[in-house]
């Protein structure tokens, strides 16, 4: 079931976590490589609990959005304001469940919840080598826009690709 949280209050911040749990172990070691993989994940995830809150959902049209079941978060990623659209970004599943389609069948909900509320465009910013997640992307109807990433921060990294999916743009545009 698709879970669209507007602020962390509408989170279960320890579920999330657990959603991220390989990226927190991997940030956490670049964080504190002194400290014990516990309290790097710790770190990590206090990190991530500070951006939530001081940044991502201070801004206007900024969502988490999460496939949950049986009460478990399996699947998330993030959307916010970006160009003319919105960028997925933070796209990840919980270690015990991947490979399972969990990916795909989130962001076809995403994407099915935003049509029925009009003209779609996302975007999305995917490593080259990153195979798994390309895969996922061209799934779900994304296709390569620029050879680079160009973040929202203003930095431009060449060893990723910019995806963008899109629907009713050419019927609105039309229109107006």
């Amino acid at each position: 079931m698709l879970h669209i949280a507007k602020n962390l209050g509408q989170l279960s911040f320890g579920k999330l976590m657990a959603v991220y749990l390989d990226t927190n172990r991997i940030n956490g070691a670049l964080l504190a490589p002194e400290e014990t993989v516990e309290r790097q994940i710790q770190l990590s995830e206090q990190e991530a609990y500070s951006y939530l809150h001081d940044d991502f959902f201070q801004q206007k049209g900024a969502v988490y959005c999460i496939w949950e079941e049986g009460g478990a978060y399996v699947c998330a990623l993030r959307l916010e304001p970006y160009m003319d659209g919105l960028l997925l970004e933070a796209l990840e599943t919980a270690p015990s469940y991947r490979r399972r389609g969990y990916a795909v069948l989130l962001i076809g909900a995403v994407q099915q919840m935003l049509e029925q509320q009009g003209s779609v465009r996302i975007y999305s910013h995917v490593g080259k080598r990153n195979e798994a997640s390309l895969k996922t992307h061209f799934a779900c109807g994304f296709q390569i826009m620029k050879d680079h990433a160009a973040y929202i921060d203003g930095s431009v990294n060449d060893r990723a690709y910019t995806l963008c999916y899109e629907k009713n743009i050419a019927e609105i545009e039309k229109k107006n």
